[in-house]
């Protein structure tokens, strides 16, 4: 006889180990399952003896063979909720009849009931991008069916998109009394947090973080919080909280809770009073971007002294610490970054901390992030502020983007453990000790945007564990040479830009690292071109602009950099062509300006994004060029003639287009269509045609140059609905007729020549409305600096200057 197949709730019925009777049946299952024989004469008993066992047993459950079918049935219910499942298949397993098995679903090993429903989708792309744009998350609603899973006690739904079309959170969740884990962050969510979640007694993780841009969630009511006798783990980020008070008060009515995560809730203040602090088992507090704007001493979350995690950046704090903070034993990070106010004063916390010892207790401390605040005061007293244990404890250190003054001690040698020291953007000054060599540990040195002087110490190279090194825009001096480098075997980026040293290696050199990100500008690294970076092959990112390279580039520079993303070698005396196809490179930014490379202009990657071939002796004409996602093309001052093929047209995301000072002729393709565009310049080629009439969409347009071409006809009367410029240059061509009275909308004009053409006719009195000319401010647009005050209409007609200014233009003097 054939082999049968065997009912599945004899794999997964709910027998009782201690039957032995039943045991031995398993055994004997396990055995013909197995080892199936076509002529066994026993295999037609024991599957009739199991079912009868398999129904006497199933009536010993309180559901009987109705129980395993109506789990079943809901999650089934459930997946035909979901309308897509792209890209992951995570449902592709749910079939068949045994739904334990299936992929997101835990059952009990003793009841059989399911328990666990884990969906997550961890394949979101960017912190604040919406899951469904990514195509990785299951698309549909979050099925009542699943209310038939009465022992369900975990669900993990975050990062799908189950709230589409404004559906809210559904309130039938709260009736799932057997709840423990309840995740549906990262879902895009609108509406009403359901207060019925408040019904979930036995609940201790929740999180309902939003962190989504297009999420729209929010909360009236948070008492239903006190409910959650058992809660351990709180997030509601991104839930809008404005309209809550006293929530601090409420959250001490939860005493159970160890991790509050309440940023960027729009909470109205941190200064509440609370009578005594409940919260004892407290560990990790977020209460960032929240923008309180009050003094940090009179934050509540001083009170909670057990605290481990404390992260309560973006908020306007000022003023000094609270005393309490020396009790704080126990606190390993404290992000006080980006509170941007003055008035938090580093030296009333000098003065509080040392007076009293407030940091002497916190030998605990691993991250401190004072970074972003524009924080006066002395860094060596900063740094010996911090007591022995702390110096042995701290890995990082942030303090960038202050107002620090003063010389780094030697001092800094004694944080052995500092794995990330960020110092940059202060008033430093100084050389760097050699006691910096010291940080074995250290795999991020940032120290860029300071007054730094002197020789870079040799010891820099016993940082063997860096990655990161960046000592840019300061003033340092002498060479950096091999002996610098030699230890720096995990170096991965490099950014030593705008400084007075120079960087001298052997031709031959061959260095410890891999580079990804080199920032080698203004360096003197010429005149030869450096060959060491052949060797380079994972570079994302290089730059080795104003290093006074005079030399071809090398054949294999295209090759070792084909997978890189931002290159610029402007500014140098590079000379030579270009290979005729760059279509195959994976650059999102080239610059080669203000070089002497020629020949004609080759293809280059449809997905770039930046072009910059400026100041060149580039010839022939303007290649098809299809990138839908140009930003900016700057091409000016090359030789390049012939017509702007229809190409350009693709180009929708355009913000700048500089063609300006080469031989272009013809006509402007109609099919242009720039509404994003801010910039555009074309002048002083041979143009012609009439006034552009896709300007009239360019919404966003501020700088026009048409000067110097062959335009001609009239000014069109519309040329006041783009209401953003603010220059307009249109001199040295053929337009003619009277100035449209229109023009005087423009009322943020702060430049305007209309002169060398063939406009007649009277001067329209309510010129005198551009009241942008009539402010004397100096504005940088993308490429560009103007002033106000200059017009110039129909030279030998009239002419009306207030003020006449030079404006530059890319380097060329236009007036």
């Amino acid at each position: 006889m054939e082999h049968n197949h065997i009912p599945a709730c004899f794999l997964k019925l709910y027998i009782h180990e201690r039957s032995s009777s039943v045991h031995e049946l398993r055994q004997q299952l396990a055995l013909f399952t197995t080892h199936p024989t076509t002529n066994s004469p026993h295999l037609t008993v024991i599957s009739t003896i199991l079912l009868l066992t398999c129904g006497a047993l199933g009536q010993q459950h309180p559901m009987g063979a109705a129980f395993l079918l109506a789990q079943r049935n809901a999650l089934l219910s459930f997946k035909s909720g979901i309308t897509a499942d792209n890209r992951t298949n995570r449902l592709s397993s749910w079939r068949g009849q045994d739904c334990c098995r299936w992929r997101g679903v835990r059952c009990s090993n003793e009841t059989g009931h399911v328990l666990e429903l884990r969906l997550r989708n961890d394949k979101t792309d960017l912190p604040y991008e919406s899951p469904c744009s990514n195509g990785n998350a299951l698309y549909g609603e979050i099925s009542s069916s699943l209310l038939s899973l009465q022992q369900l006690e975990h669900i993990d739904l975050s990062g799908n998109c189950l709230l589409e079309h404004g559906k809210n959170i559904p309130s039938f969740l709260g009736s799932m009394k057997n709840l423990r884990y309840l995740n549906l962050s990262s879902i895009p969510s609108y509406g009403k947090v359901p207060p019925q979640l408040g019904n979930l007694s036995k609940l201790q993780y929740l999180d309902l973080s939003s962190h989504i841009i297009d999420s729209k969630i929010y909360s009236t009511d948070i008492t239903w919080l006190k409910n959650l006798h058992f809660l351990q783990h709180l997030s509601m980020k991104g839930v809008n909280l404005s309209q809550i008070s006293g929530w601090a008060q409420i959250l001490n009515g939860v005493p159970s809770l160890s991790v509050i995560d309440f940023s960027d809730c729009s909470l109205e203040s941190a200064n509440q009073s609370l009578p005594y602090m409940n919260l004892t088992k407290l560990q990790k507090l977020d209460l960032s971007w929240n923008y309180f704007h009050h003094e940090i001493a009179s934050g509540w979350f001083w009170k909670a002294t057990g605290l481990k995690y404390l992260d309560i950046r973006a908020n306007e704090f000022f003023g000094e610490f609270h005393d309490a903070l020396e009790n704080m034993t126990s606190l390993q990070m404290l992000d006080l970054s980006y509170n941007y106010n003055d008035n938090l004063l580093i030296e009333g916390l000098y003065n509080n901390l040392v007076m009293k010892g407030n940091y002497k207790n916190l030998c605990s401390l691993e991250i401190l992030d004072l970074s972003n605040n524009l924080i006066n005061g002395d860094m060596n007293e900063l740094i010996e502020m911090f007591p022995r244990c702390t110096r042995d404890k701290l890995q990082e250190l942030h303090l960038g983007y202050n107002n620090f003054t003063g010389t780094l001690a030697d001092s800094i040698g004694h944080f052995t453990n500092l794995i990330i020291l960020d110092l940059s953007a202060n008033n430093l000054i100084g050389s760097i000790p050699p006691e910096l060599g010291y940080l074995s540990s250290l795999t991020t040195l940032q120290l860029a945007y300071n007054h730094l002087d002197g020789t870079i110490p040799t010891k820099i190279s016993a940082l063997t564990n860096l990655t990161s090194l960046d000592l840019s825009n300061n003033n340092f001096s002498g060479n950096i040479t091999e002996e610098h480098f030699a230890g720096l075997v995990s170096l991965k980026n490099i950014n030593l830009a705008s400084n007075n040293f120079k960087v001298v290696v052997d031709a031959h050199w061959f260095p410890p690292f891999r580079l990804q990100n080199a920032g080698f500008a203004s360096c003197q690294m010429g005149p030869l071109f450096p060959a060491w970076l052949q060797l380079q092959l994972e570079i994302v990112a290089l730059d080795l602009s104003r290093n006074v390279l005079i030399d071809k580039i090398p054949d294999w520079f295209w090759q070792t950099f084909s997978l890189a993303r931002d290159i610029d070698i402007s500014n140098n005396q590079l000379s030579g062509t270009l290979p005729a196809d760059l279509s195959g490179m994976a650059f999102l930014k080239l610059n080669l300006g203000s070089n002497k490379l020629t020949g004609t202009i080759p293809q280059f990657p449809r997905n770039i994004m930046i072009l910059d071939i400026s100041r060149n002796s580039f010839s022939g004409p303007l290649p098809s060029i299809e990138a839908p996602q140009l930003m900016s093309l700057v091409m000016f001052s090359n030789q390049i003639g012939g017509s702007i093929p229809e190409s350009f047209c693709t180009m929708k995301e355009l913000l700048s287009l500089d063609l300006s000072s080469n031989a272009l002729e013809g006509e402007i393709p109609h099919c242009f269509e720039f509404k994003k565009i801010i910039f555009l310049q074309l002048s002083n080629n041979s143009l012609s045609g009439y006034f552009p009439a896709f300007l009239r969409t360019c919404t966003e347009l501020g700088f026009l140059g048409l000067g110097w071409n062959k335009f001609s006809g009239s000014l069109p009367d519309w040329i006041g609905e783009v209401k953003g410029l603010q220059f307009l240059q249109l001199s040295r061509n053929m337009f003619s007729g009277n100035i449209p009275i229109e023009i005087t909308n423009l009322n943020l004009l702060r430049f305007l020549d209309l002169s060398s053409n063939n406009i007649s006719g009277v001067i329209p009195l309510r010129l005198s409305n551009l009241t942008g000319m009539t402010h004397k401010v100096l504005q940088s647009f993308y490429s560009y600096a103007y002033a106000s005050g200059y017009v110039t209409v129909s030279s030998g007609i009239a002419n009306v200057e207030e003020d006449a200014l030079s404006i530059v233009t890319k380097g060329q003097q236009l007036r």
